[in-house]
């Protein structure tokens, strides 16, 4: 599948995945020798399955627990921004592997989980749209909304022992769930890296600390750099305004993530507060909030502002991840080898007291 096709099929990805290669690093004491690290977890039993959303077939994975079972709780892994694939993986960091390893650790806590490929990634690529197709925020919903419903069916699952993991972008669809599904809304919710603040807050604060990084770095100068900050505020000015941006020619880095063809996207999503989404929430749905201490896009403040709205909500703080929730010790702008790099060994014991807490689950 064409690159271009992948972008356009995740309007704001070209930003978030340009963001992931960004700050990164190899190393967490085991010496990046090339040497993968041992994945988290027990080894689940991995089953490919497709299913239908609109006029295309999805590709995932369902996974279980080793020995299987039936009335199991079980969780939807939604992927974050970008052409990011079932199992976390996009063409920025195509070993990062976030949902791959909560599915290894839902299974070590006796959880079946589902993952798919959403339009623009991995084996469902376009499916059955052009490759140049623009595809809005109403269609990702959609193929959430027929996952869940996948997942609920299957027999090994228990439907009224639901919950939904949402990495980074992907936990804006996990605030949201209850208002998604047809049935059986998810009893908790993983946000796991979530959006603190509206989604063009998110993007002019993480463009911002790059561009000025490459000011430091020599790499951009000071008049270029304050034509892009400038183009990006009067970009996201006018989507907010109910504008267009055809015709406008903005700055090429700001055209990149601001293209006339991701505006619908991008104006409805950044209308989702995360804080007003979890103020929402139904008051029987739990949360459990993990950020790893090293994550360079969600910020600890961003986190603080979204718990307003989770007053009864778990929190955890991953000691030296990163926003893949590998773990992180290295000098920024060194090569990203996430397969050298483990998962935070945290994640699992914060998981289990979760679960532990929940009696329903």
């Amino acid at each position: 599948m064409p690159v271009r096709a992948a972008l356009r099929a995740t309007a704001p990805s070209v930003l978030l995945t340009v963001l992931l290669a960004a700050g990164c690093a190899p190393g967490d004491g085991s010496g990046g020798s090339g040497t993968a690290p041992e994945p988290p977890g027990v080894r689940p039993q991995q089953l490919p399955v497709t299913f239908e959303s609109g006029p295309d077939t999805l590709h995932g994975t369902f996974a279980l627990p080793p020995g299987g079972g039936t009335d199991l709780p079980a969780a939807l892994i939604v992927s974050g921004s970008g052409p990011t694939d079932r199992d976390g993986d996009n063409p920025a960091r195509p070993d990062a592997g976030t949902n791959e390893n909560f599915a290894r650790v839902l299974a070590d806590s006796g959880v079946a989980s589902l993952r798919y490929d959403k339009l623009g990634s991995g084996k469902t690529g376009m499916a059955a749209r052009d490759d140049d197709a623009t595809v809005g925020y109403d269609v990702f919903a959609e193929e959430f909304a027929d996952a869940y419903a996948h997942l609920a069916d299957r027999p090994e699952v228990d439907p009224s022992r639901l919950m939904v993991v949402g990495h980074s972008e992907g936990a804006l669809f996990a605030l949201n769930a209850h208002t998604i599904v047809d049935a059986h809304p998810p009893r908790a919710l993983v946000l796991a890296a979530p959006p603190g603040r509206r989604y063009l807050d998110t993007v002019d604060r993480q463009i911002t600390e790059q561009v000025r990084q490459a000011e430091a770095a020599g790499s951009m100068d000071f008049g270029r750099a304050e034509e892009t900050l400038s183009d990006l505020r009067y970009g996201i000015a006018r989507i907010r305004d109910g504008e267009d941006l055809d015709g406008l020619h903005l700055a090429s880095e700001v055209n990149r993530i601001l293209a006339p063809e991701f505006v619908p996207f991008l104006r409805r999503i950044d209308t989702m507060d995360p804080v007003e989404l979890a103020r929402d929430l139904p008051p029987q749905t739990a949360a459990l909030v993990l950020r790893g201490t090293e994550d360079s896009q969600i910020t600890a403040a961003a986190v603080d502002r979204l718990m307003t709205g989770l007053p009864g909500a778990r929190r955890v703080d991953l000691d030296g991840a990163d926003h893949v929730f590998r773990m992180y010790s290295d000098a920024p702008g060194a090569a990203v080898l996430d397969a050298d790099r483990r998962f935070s060994p945290d994640v699992q014991p914060a998981l289990d007291r979760f679960l532990e807490s929940q009696a329903d689950l």
